[in-house]
């Protein structure tokens, strides 16, 4: 089994099915380029564990939300290799989507720290 269907099968058995309607999933991977269009080759990643922490309680607290799992994976890793899991569950969609969308971001902006490996190009 992988690790997100084991993220899901955890937010089954620990919420309240009366509290669960809709369960949303992130899975993102290293891509081969920048968002500036060069070619990459590796991600460096690092976890602030205090901002993880912090962001996780905050997006638990939103409003129709059950539960938020997350999974980074820190160290080097390659084009096409997972980097962040993340499993939002809640009550109705108007409240799920969003919350997903705001935990990626926020993640991404104050938690996960990365260094590009970028080629060169010639």
């Amino acid at each position: 089994m992988s690790l997100l269907s084991e993220l899901v099968e955890r937010v089954k058995k620990e919420t309240d099915p009366n509290e669960v309607g809709m369960i949303l999933c992130h899975n993102g991977v290293v891509r081969g380029t920048s968002r500036a269009g060069e070619s990459a080759s590796y991600l460096d990643i690092s976890v602030d564990e205090e901002a993880l922490d912090r962001v996780l309680q905050e997006m638990q607290s939103e409003q129709g939300i059950a539960a938020v799992h997350v999974h980074i994976y820190t160290g080097r890793r390659k084009v096409g290799d997972d980097v962040m899991l993340v499993v939002v569950a809640g009550d109705i969609r108007e409240n799920v989507f969003p919350v997903l969308e705001k935990t990626v971001n926020r993640l991404k902006s104050e938690v996960v720290r990365k260094y590009e490996e970028l080629i060169a190009q010639e």
